[in-house]
């Protein structure tokens, strides 16, 4: 399963509100691709199409929509959404990364 927090889905509400996307039609994809300082990237997007080999969550209310290869390294990871004064933005609470980077968008297993 992949996670939300409360601050998270909020943000993700009023982005789709924001961007007039219907939160009937499109959720949220989440991939981790190669790069990034410490090896692996997250990767976000609003999609509207499943691929086959997709694994689908929901939370909260949101629709969480990731590929086979990508839930390997985010099983059990949440989403995360910080206002903070050292950061604004969303970032994975990914208990499966051995090492990260300061800017938190990219991991390591």
């Amino acid at each position: 399963m992949i996670y939300i927090s409360d601050k998270a889905k909020d943000k993700v509400h009023s982005l789709l509100k924001d961007a007039h996307l219907s939160e009937k039609e499109y959720f949220l994809r989440v991939s981790v691709v190669s790069g990034g300082c410490s090896g692996l990237s997250y990767k976000m997007d609003f999609d509207n199409e499943k691929k086959p080999n997709d694994q689908e969550f929901e939370d909260k209310g949101i629709k969480l929509v990731t590929d086979l290869k990508s839930f390997l390294y985010l099983v059990n990871t949440t989403l995360e959404f910080s206002e903070g004064l050292n950061g604004k933005g969303f970032y994975f609470n990914n208990p499966n990364a051995s090492r990260s980077c300061g800017c938190g968008e990219s991991f390591g297993v």
